[in-house]
């Protein structure tokens, strides 16, 4: 009796079951309900609050230039031989500290934590008004950065231009979510107080787009985890090269005993 091609279907069976998974609609598409949401009910003049450890470019002008001069620092370089005489002075930045201050020049320290970088902007001009008549304000955030891990395509720290970024536009830039990630569960951690917080994110809902999390802070760290299948396969993939070659090397000595 030639049990070789019952060996063989048991194979392929032990194969299949090992190797498919069954990937539904619910688990992979975004914005399911998205015909049925409010549209326009999510925050389009969202700006980020100033907290420790950014890091400020601020430039003042005024009509008269020698009168701002005093509040635009230029950052002290050590000039080496290498360098050519064209390089560019660099303002000086300004970093937010753990009192959410800032020490600015002839004012002293301001204190910026907790604000929007238009009401900063507003506090600044009142406080120069007492030095320059009719005084401009402008200022950057240039640490802006978020942080995307887990099964993304491109996991990595990115840095932000324009102070403003969606949880999707996150998720762009790292080259979207894989296969293997959870589409309803994606973490945020985020530091309010000087306290880390995290939320569940359901990218699937599109009932996200109102979550204080659709738009992205500073320093914001977004992970998104494996699903099931990425997880079993991780403990099935040594373990089945190892089953499948016993079951091919058994199959190999019963076919030569049995002929």
């Amino acid at each position: 009796m030639n049990i070789f091609p019952r060996f063989f279907c048991l194979l392929s069976v032990i194969t299949v079951l090992f190797l498919s998974s069954c990937a539904q609609k619910k688990d992979i598409v975004y914005y399911q309900n998205i015909d049925q949401f409010a549209t326009g009910t999510a925050s389009a003049s969202f700006e980020p609050k100033l907290q420790p450890d950014d890091l400020l470019m601020i430039v003042v002008s005024a009509e008269n230039p020698e009168v701002a001069a005093p509040f635009n620092l230029y950052a002290v370089t050590i000039q080496s031989n290498l360098e050519t005489a064209g390089n560019q002075p660099r303002l000086q930045t300004y970093l937010v500290d753990s009192k959410g201050e800032i020490s600015f020049p002839v004012i002293g320290n301001i204190k910026l934590g907790g604000l929007t970088r238009s009401e900063a902007m507003v506090k600044l001009k009142e406080l120069l008004g007492v030095y320059i008549k009719n005084p401009t304000v402008n200022m950057r955030i240039l640490n802006y950065k978020i942080t995307i891990q887990g099964e993304v395509t491109r996991p990595g720290t990115y840095p932000i231009q324009s102070e403003r970024i969606t949880l999707l536009e996150a998720v762009s830039m790292a080259g979207d979510l894989t296969v293997y990630g959870k589409r309803n569960n994606i973490l945020v951690l985020r530091e309010m107080d000087g306290k880390v917080t995290s939320t569940r994110v359901d990218l699937t809902n599109s009932n996200f787009i109102n979550s204080p999390f659709y738009y992205l802070k500073q320093n914001d760290v977004v992970y998104v985890e494996p699903n099931k299948t990425k997880v079993n396969s991780s403990v099935i993939g040594p373990n089945i090269t190892v089953a499948i070659s016993a079951i091919s090397l058994l199959i190999t000595i019963i076919a030569l005993t049995t002929r």
